[in-house]
């Protein structure tokens, strides 16, 4: 830990924790001086008062986990002494006027289109461009003016301003880049001043990621673009035809407690494997004084919403699973505790919308990805056949990749070959496994 500072350094600062979140975390030890949000790390530094000030707070936060909205964040003493303006600036809290204008919107509860942002945008002045796109400070977009003036203006009237009534708070910068490369018009992207753009690129499906759809230039530049669709967005692009029945989209509980579990045979990986199909795993706690009760935290709520209407009365191990939302907002953490907030395995940070839409109950149907390239049939069998019967199968070739269907006799016995053998090994390769919706092969 660094040498004690009035400059509190605060990490897994999700997208829906606020300033004001973060302030009354702190307040009780002090004055606050400054607070800078660094959206893009999903951290924050806060400046207090004096040096006690910060130290009684991380005294405090040593005996007891700190948590917003659900969330763990994790706080120590930063290596700054003193927030400076530089600092602040260096962060993206842009400033200095640009015919660009970087949106992040927070709480964002309804899908947020390019339309829906040229409606809030152009009021203020000529929109050339607008890309969206997400990152780990949440949905964001990139608009460009025609002209400076505009921007300014904008800025000034909706900074801080709900798109929809209760939701969809705009957080408004100058961005510090020079120009707007679009290459297709579509619900993500748009040039308002070139409308004969393709849609998406020949032979690629528009589900593609934000990664290889547009660059950007200037000195702010990220290489290569941005990384593809996350939580918000996803959602928005995965169920544009409206949410599955039995989801309201409105939850905000992310903990969910799976009962009735087989506890001679289920495992935290076990379970992660499950689970892990609706969101993202922050953690997962198997009850000693229970052993067939197990608390599961999801990434949000949503993702939570999933797992509960998709697995409740779903067969493992021969248990009926009984999966409701936890009275508990987040998992504290301890020695049964197992953490796995960053997990390579978690499928949502990578591909979300893709995942989101092939969501669903257990079916007898498994898909396999990232195989061996000379993997067999009859090695993927000999691999998975210990758990049932299986009565069909098939090797074929995406993209280059080798992927595999497996039907197996009984749902049971592809769940149970699903939560036993994702993540294992076959071959040189560490295997994903994912329920199909396919009916037959």
């Amino acid at each position: 830990m660094s040498d004690p500072s009035k400059v509190v350094h605060v990490r897994n600062v999700g997208h829906e924790i606020s300033e004001n979140d973060l302030l009354q975390l702190f307040q009780p030890f002090g004055v606050i001086t400054k607070l800078v949000m660094l959206r893009a790390k999903n951290q924050a530094l806060l400046q207090m008062q004096d040096v006690p000030s910060a130290v009684k707070a991380l005294q405090f936060y040593s005996n007891v986990q700190p948590s917003i909205r659900g969330r763990n964040v994790y706080v120590q003493f930063s290596s700054h002494q003193e927030l400076t303006t530089m600092d602040q600036n260096a962060q993206g809290r842009g400033d200095e006027p640009n015919r660009i204008l970087l949106v992040t919107i927070h709480h964002m509860l309804y899908p947020i289109t390019v339309d829906v942002l040229h409606q809030v945008f152009s009021p203020h002045g000529f929109v050339e461009k607008i890309v969206t796109f997400q990152k780990s400070a949440g949905f964001q977009a990139l608009i460009q003016y025609q002209v400076q003036q505009s921007s300014v203006s904008a800025r000034n009237s909706l900074q801080g301003r709900n798109i929809y009534d209760g939701c969809c708070q705009l957080d408004i910068q100058f961005s510090n880049l020079d120009e707007l490369q679009v290459n297709y018009n579509n619900e993500r992207s748009r040039d308002f001043t070139n409308p004969n753009l393709p849609s998406e690129q020949k032979g690629r499906s528009s589900q593609q990621g934000y990664g290889d759809m547009y660059s950007f230039q200037g000195s702010g530049a990220h290489p290569g673009g941005f990384p593809q669709m996350g939580n918000a967005e996803a959602i928005a692009a995965a169920f544009a035809g409206g949410l599955p029945p039995g989801i309201s989209g409105t939850n905000d509980r992310c903990t969910i407690l799976v009962s009735n579990l087989n506890s001679d045979r289920i495992n935290e990986d076990k379970l992660f494997n499950l689970c892990s199909l609706y969101g993202n795993i922050v953690s997962i706690k198997i009850l000693r004084n229970k052993p067939d009760h197990a608390l599961v935290q999801l990434g949000d709520g949503f993702q939570a919403e999933l797992a509960v209407h998709f697995l409740k009365g779903a067969m493992l191990f021969e248990k009926r699973l009984e999966v409701n939302f936890s009275k508990y907002p987040n998992i504290t953490t301890g020695p049964d505790t197992h953490d796995y907030s960053n997990s390579n395995l978690n499928r949502f940070n990578r591909n979300a919308a893709k995942n989101y839409r092939y969501c669903c109950s257990p079916t007898k149907m498994i898909h396999l990805s990232s195989l061996p390239q000379d993997v067999t049939e009859a090695e993927i069998i000999a691999h998975l056949e210990e758990h049932g019967p299986i009565i069909n199968s098939k090797l074929f070739e995406m993209n280059g990749k080798q992927q595999a269907l497996v039907l197996f006799e009984k749902e049971e016995q592809a769940t149970e070959a699903l939560v036993c053998k994702n993540a294992t090994s076959l071959g040189s390769s560490t295997i994903r496994i994912s329920f199909s919706q396919l009916q037959s092969i």
